[in-house]
């Protein structure tokens, strides 16, 4: 065997030694698992009768459509155009991905081109050239023009660039979820303040209703006593009531008029330069159960579960980008100049140059900072799967506490229904003794205000129900875009 022969072999055995021994240090990424919990509720507390656990809790459209509600199909619709806290999400999500991107250019060959043209004096004198007898040299004066390139390439021996696109691209997805999130809450919250906005008309209309009978009463009063049929204490109680109730509008108008403004900031708008739908509790109905995944689903549905887990991913991606650098890195170059006195020479042979070359680069000695930084990476890691366990136990929370408020909501809804029917009864038997002279007028009037009182209890009643339901559909990562999505 030739030596230029020996040379190649052992340098080939030398390269596939070198490529057996690339490898990725740290640890690998394991997702977490699911909890084991078999339901949301605490022992003991009571069901909900409109929820089903459902395997796939996906509904037939975006979730708000399960209130039938054109209005706040609209208004939502507006949101997803419109709001900038969308736009802000979108554009750190296409920031992450342009990360990962950048993240996998550097990872790769760089390639560079290089061209220029100098003009320059050169110093002979500096050489030790000044002349031949009594001929002294002139430092002569010329241009210079040169082009070319270089390559360079990390070998990656123990996967540092790797990890360190596996992290970006955790980031990515992480940024991506957090996108999801707050398209889910952007939603939810423009259906809370439509529910809202219903639920302060019914009250707002239940106080009118109040007050024009209140009005009637004053006017029955008056008739009553011009015919010498009333007392003056009748009187004052009469106009007292109707003052009373004239002073519960007042709030309930400026809680209304805040609702209409926050849900015109949520659509994205100036509350002067938009107008909010006249909501009303009649039109958003909750005809089907609720659908909530089974709890071992919640951790693979909700956005901020997922973006969790995606940043425990990255964490654990940086304990390999630390690692790495505790060992040495290869890198391999190449470059290739043109450089002539004269443009038209520049692309000759003879004005060519070029190199290969193979750069070691291991650390010796850095005061302990490059395994103080892998610590820090391992540390970082702990926070992040404490993170993500919290995240799990507080939307397992939320769940609970919608489904009990749901339970609670119907009790109540069923109370105050049974309330009002016994109001109305009362207020009937009041006007009717009142009619027959077994009772007095302030039996009428406290009768009349119980009566509207029970009314504008259901409605609040009513619209919690409708809130929570719609707490409950946040709760459990319902899809804004549907099951088709």
């Amino acid at each position: 065997m030739s030596l230029s022969t020996r040379s190649r072999a052992l340098a080939g055995a030398g390269l596939s030694l070198l490529l057996a021994a690339c490898t990725t240090v740290g640890p690998d990424f394991v997702r977490p698992e699911t909890t084991g919990a078999s339901g949301y509720a605490m022992a003991g507390d009571a069901a909900p009768a409109q929820v089903r656990l459902d395997p796939v809790a996906a509904a037939a459209g975006p979730w708000w459509t399960a209130f039938g509600s054109t209005q706040l199909d609209q208004v939502i619709g507006q949101a997803l155009t419109g709001s900038p806290t969308l736009a802000e999400a979108d554009a750190t999500l296409r920031q992450a991905r342009s990360a990962l991107a950048q993240a996998r250019g550097e990872a790769g060959p760089q390639a560079d081109l290089n061209a220029g043209v100098h003009r320059e004096r050169a110093n002979l004198q500096a050489f030790g050239f000044t002349g031949f007898g009594e001929v002294q040299l002139e430092n002569p004066t010329f241009s210079l023009y040169s082009v070319g390139g270089g390559v360079g390439y990390d070998l990656d021996l123990f996967g540092g660039e790797r990890r360190r696109i596996e992290g970006a691209a955790a980031r990515a997805q992480a940024q991506a979820r957090r996108a999801e999130a707050a398209y889910l809450s952007l939603t939810a919250n423009v259906a809370l303040q439509a529910v809202t906005i219903a639920t302060l008309q019914a009250q707002i209309e239940a106080v009118h209703q109040m007050i024009a009978a209140d009005e009637a009463n004053v006017e029955l009063v008056r008739k009553a006593g011009a015919l010498g049929g009333s007392t003056s204490t009748a009187k004052v109680a009469a106009q007292a009531q109707l003052e009373q109730d004239r002073a519960l509008l007042p709030p309930l108008e400026g809680q209304l008029a805040a609702a209409r403004h926050a849900l015109a900031v949520l659509v994205g708008h100036a509350p002067a330069d938009w107008t909010a739908p006249d909501f009303r509790l009649a039109d958003l109905k909750l005809a089907n159960a609720v659908p909530v995944a089974l709890p071992s689903e919640l951790a693979r549905r909700r956005p901020d579960i997922l973006a969790a887990e995606a940043d425990l991913h990255a964490a654990t991606a940086d304990i390999g980008v630390a690692t790495a650098d505790l060992y040495p890195k290869i890198r391999l170059s190449a470059s290739i100049t043109q450089g002539a006195l004269k443009p038209g020479n520049l692309f000759s042979y003879d004005a060519s140059g070029w190199d290969l070359g193979a750069g070691l680069t291991a650390p010796l000695f850095n005061g302990g900072a490059l395994k103080a930084r892998r610590q820090q990476a391992r540390e970082a890691a702990v926070a992040s799967s404490a993170r993500y366990r919290q995240t799990v136990l507080t939307a397992f929370a939320q769940v609970a506490d919608a489904l009990s408020a749901l339970a609670a909501d119907e009790a109540a809804i069923a109370a105050r229904q049974r309330s009002q029917v016994q109001a109305d009864e009362t207020l009937r038997l009041a006007k009717v003794a009142f009619q027959q002279g077994g009772g007095t007028f302030l039996d009428v009037l406290d009768a009349q205000r119980r009566a509207h009182e029970a009314s504008s209890a259901l409605a609040r009643a009513q619209g919690q129900r409708l809130a929570d339901a719609v707490r409950l559909f946040a709760a459990v990562g319902a899809d804004w875009r549907g099951a088709d999505g």
